[in-house]
């Protein structure tokens, strides 16, 4: 386990992620001044869509040029973006050099993620991958606590040139980072370029649909995402205006999810490795599906409150557990396709649940709706039992297939005893030439 270098990736890609919510912030409140709710749409749009696009890419590239390569060049091309848009935003006070930022920002980010996502294989052994991912995950946690209050204080008293700025300097400690951490990572095989980035840029579905536990792990991560997505983002300030319960009760609800989650994943960044994976995924799964039910059914502001917290204690484990096996699972060579296709799981089905739950609710109902999602959240844990019924890693997965293979085309005993004793069938080393 090389924790130096997981700590110091954990700590960049913190201080980067921190300094993302800072120009997150910053620029949707510049856009608010500058266009209102339409131009804090557009340029949303204009940051997540070429995410999302870069993303089915950017496993493939991770996986062909290597994550030291993907990640030194966009995130030097980051810092330049950062620098360039800080000059242009000094002079000019207008929406499109905040869309050109959001553009080039979001491919950038999409390209460098599933790299991202595969360094930490390379770092932490198995026994050890379920706290290196839980460690990160507890930096996910911080980073918008820390980043938003930062982001909202430097539009406040300073201009959107400066919070450009402050990121491009987080960027740098993220490359500076990068520098050491990838020091000596393996290159990708000449191999693999074959093919080109159009045909390996689909690997990561096609793993989906040739290894079970690969599958079953994705649809778990989706259905839970698409649990969230709708009753975090629309419902709980439906919900909270319905009861009358005042604006600050929303931030009482999600800080509370947030603090059960970062509290959980320091335990897992410490405890992981010696809590059951059965623990991690199955029971903490059927913990959220229970609490999004019970969440829409609590009657004050307080056990909505306590509630969620349990809810985020349970994210806390299920999150980075579902990485971790996903990541045992994936063959090396294509760890970047693999991490593309989960990123997706997540970044795609926010729209998606927002759209389809708050469409169900116009006729259902926001409890009924809450509800439903309540028993999406539930088909994840039935899913992670039918993973964990798979072999545990791809290849064994494959070596598997070829016994059952062999055995329906098994010769007679006699035969395979007279090809044995022929010298050419004798194994030979591994080191010599076939």
């Amino acid at each position: 386990m090389q924790w130096s270098k997981v700590i110091a990736l954990v700590g960049g890609q913190g201080v980067s992620l921190g300094g993302g919510y800072v120009l997150l912030i910053a620029m949707n409140w510049t856009a608010i001044r500058l266009g209102g709710s339409s131009a804090v749409t557009a340029l949303m749009l204009a940051a997540t869509v070429p995410r999302a696009v870069m993303l089915v890419f950017g496993g493939a590239v991770a996986d062909l040029l290597g994550p030291r390569f993907v990640l030194l060049r966009t995130t030097s091309a980051r810092i330049a973006v950062l620098a360039a848009g800080a000059a242009v935003v000094a002079t000019a006070q207008s929406l499109w050099p905040l869309m050109v930022i959001a553009v080039l920002d979001g491919v950038l980010f999409g390209l460098s993620s599933p790299s991202t996502g595969s360094i930490i294989p390379n770092l932490a052994r198995r026994t050890h991958l379920a706290r290196a991912n839980s460690l990160y995950a507890m930096v996910l946690r911080v980073a918008p606590i820390v980043g938003s209050p930062v982001g909202a204080w430097l539009i406040a008293v300073g201009r959107l040139w400066q919070a450009l700025l402050v990121t491009a300097l987080t960027s740098a400690v993220w490359l500076a980072c990068l520098v050491y951490v990838t020091r000596g990572l393996p290159r990708p095989a000449r191999g693999r370029r074959d093919g080109g980035l159009l045909r390996h840029s689909a690997d990561g579905l096609r793993l989906l649909a040739a290894h079970g536990r690969l599958r079953w792990m994705f649809v778990a991560s989706l259905c839970l995402d698409m649990a969230f997505g709708w009753p975090i983002d629309v419902a709980l300030p439906l919900l909270v205006s319905d009861r009358g319960w005042g604006v600050g009760a929303v931030g009482v609800i999600i800080a509370s999810f947030s603090g059960g989650a970062l509290c959980a994943s320091a335990v897992g960044a410490a405890l992981a490795h010696r809590i059951p994976v059965m623990v991690r995924l199955v029971v903490s799964g059927a913990g959220i599906g229970a609490g999004i039910a019970v969440m829409a059914l609590m009657p004050s502001v307080t056990g909505l409150a306590v509630v969620a917290a349990g809810v985020g204690v349970m994210s806390g484990f299920n999150g980075p557990a579902i990485v971790t096996v996903y990541q045992q699972a994936a063959p090396a060579s294509r760890m970047g396709a693999a991490m593309s296709t989960l990123s997706l799981a997540s970044i795609g089905t926010g729209p998606v649940s927002i759209a389809l739950f708050s469409s169900l609710s116009a006729g259902l109902g926001l409890r009924t709706t809450w509800l439903l999602c309540a028993v999406l959240a539930l088909v994840a844990p039935a899913a992670v039992l039918l993973a964990l019924r798979h072999p545990e890693s791809v290849e064994a997965e494959a070596e598997d297939t070829d016994k059952v293979s062999d055995r329906g085309t098994e010769r007679p005993t006699s035969e395979v005893a007279v090809e044995a004793a022929r010298p050419e069938a004798a194994p030979r080393p591994a080191s010599t030439p076939a």
